[in-house]
């Protein structure tokens, strides 16, 4: 069994409560890649705002309580609250070698450490470009990296889509791949992992039932979400908002 941590039992029986309502069907295969017991670098691809709640449920199923990397300004109030008994990563931008020493030091410790190489959400639902974070910390503490692919997530929250929180009854695959040892450069690392990672999300989305025209629907496979190249624009435009907010607040002080 996962080790009794209060806090994250009860919000593990909050999320399946959740699931339940909404009535999603969760298909996982190849859970038997997540290891018992050790430390490893949990690579998720990253479409939606709650993808992280099916990365825990995976993480349960093998009696795991997986620790998650987040930005570090939501470390205050209840978020903060959970983070901490939840063991959370909290992720500073300006201090990024300290979050980047505890994750390592926690897959050490022989934890199972979540994270997104992307960085942020996907508009396009394609795997954006990689950062090289997730293969630093496999190659610095000696674990292998799980690529996690997960595919439907979005059409409950993402960007630029309204929100379907009701029981809508959507279907969600989860493609769990082979351990990659950290037997590379950090750069051939990186590449293994997203060729893999795209595999999986290709086995996710095969047989799934797309909907030609929707807007979570990637452009290749039919639909009317951006391609790369447009999210990336719309992902410019959308920092460019939020330094122009941060600078006017900035100003007003």
């Amino acid at each position: 069994m996962a080790r009794r941590e209060p806090v994250f039992d009860i919000l593990t029986g909050l999320v399946r409560t959740v699931f339940w309502a909404q009535g999603l069907r969760i298909d996982i295969a190849g859970q038997e890649g997540i290891p018992r017991t050790g430390g490893a670098v949990l690579a998720v691809n990253h479409t939606a705002y709650l993808d992280f709640m099916e990365v825990g449920l995976v993480g349960r199923r093998s009696h795991r309580n997986v620790r998650y990397m987040m930005k570090a300004e939501l470390e205050h109030g209840v978020v903060g609250f959970l983070m901490k008994h939840c063991k959370a990563i909290g992720v500073d931008r300006t201090h990024g070698s300290e979050s980047y020493g505890r994750a390592v030091d926690a897959l050490r410790a022989g934890e199972l450490v979540v994270v997104y190489p992307e960085a942020t959400i996907s508009r396009s639902f394609e795997l954006k470009e990689f950062k090289s974070g997730a293969a630093r910390m496999a190659i610095a503490a000696d674990v292998p990296i799980i690529p996690l692919a997960i595919w439907g997530a979005h059409r409950v929250w993402t960007k630029d889509i309204p929100k379907q929180l009701g029981r809508h009854r959507f279907p969600i695959n989860i493609r769990i791949g082979a351990p990659i040892p950290p037997a590379e450069t950090v750069d051939e690392l990186t590449a293994t992992l997203r060729h893999d990672l795209g595999a999986l999300l290709d086995a996710a989305q095969r047989d799934y039932p797309m909907v030609e025209g929707a807007r979570w629907v990637p452009a290749r496979l039919g639909g009317t979400a951006p391609t790369l190249e447009q999210a990336k624009v719309l992902e410019q435009e959308e920092m460019a908002r939020r330094r122009a907010k941060a600078q006017s607040r900035d100003n007003r002080r």
